[in-house]
């Protein structure tokens, strides 16, 4: 019984209209349930790319259905293809993984294994939704671009390196530059803060320190301009 569940329901070449139907409603709904899970597990998405993992198994499937085992009709619908080219900006790896789930869950719709396609949907979406609440491979600490104005009687070489041990940080002085006609200096920090690291009371000890002059904390060195 089991064995008949997960067995290739496309057992002939001839491809019929409740077949085709079957397997276009079941794309649909494995489509629904992994652009579910996606909009579940990832804080920020679109609409537009939620909607697509609806319609790309479906899109797969039917292209599966219509190629059947016809080896020209294969190679002509791959040159009608090679003509068309997308062009986007790189997206998220978790996006390209789910593009890909998507894909497979088409393909495996397409085939007739319809026992299949479900149980793998259903294993990977469980399995995201596990990874989410694990937050796994999430950084304990970040790395952040660290600006601070200070006058120009107070040494900018060992300013901050009381604070900053107080604190935990790791911290590398990366840029200094004079500012006001040479009366303040704008000292700029690739710092490492840890996520339980109260940012605020660090922001609040520098500006003690450098007489409540302008401080600025920016998102990672590696992006920021300095």
């Amino acid at each position: 019984m089991i064995e008949s569940i997960f067995a290739t329901a496309a057992t002939s070449s001839d491809l019929t209209l409740a077949h085709a139907l079957l397997t276009i409603f079941i794309s649909i709904a494995l489509g629904g349930i992994i652009s579910l899970t996606y909009m579940k597990t990832q804080t920020g998405f679109t609409q537009n790319f939620a909607l697509t993992m609806i319609v790309l198994p479906t899109i797969v499937a039917i292209i599966i259905l219509l190629i059947g085992s016809n080896i020209a009709r294969a190679f002509s619908l791959a040159g009608a293809f090679s003509i068309i080219r997308f062009r986007s900006a790189p997206g998220d790896p978790k996006d390209i993984a789910f593009v890909l789930f998507t894909m497979a869950a088409g393909l495996a719709c397409g085939v007739g294994a319809f026992g299949y396609a479900v149980l793998f949907t259903i294993i990977l979406c469980i399995l995201m939704f596990v990874l989410k609440a694990a937050n796994f491979g999430a950084k304990k600490a970040t790395q952040k671009l660290l600006k601070v104005t200070i006058p120009e009687n107070l040494g900018y070489e060992e300013a901050f390196d009381e604070i900053f041990q107080s604190f935990k940080i790791d911290y590398e002085l990366r840029k200094v530059r004079t500012t006001e006609l040479g009366s303040l200096y704008e000292l700029v920090y690739a710092v490492t803060i840890d996520h339980l690291t109260n940012q605020k009371e660090l922001l609040d000890a520098i500006r003690c320190r450098n007489g409540n002059l302008d401080i600025t904390l920016t998102m990672s060195p590696a992006t920021a301009e300095y």
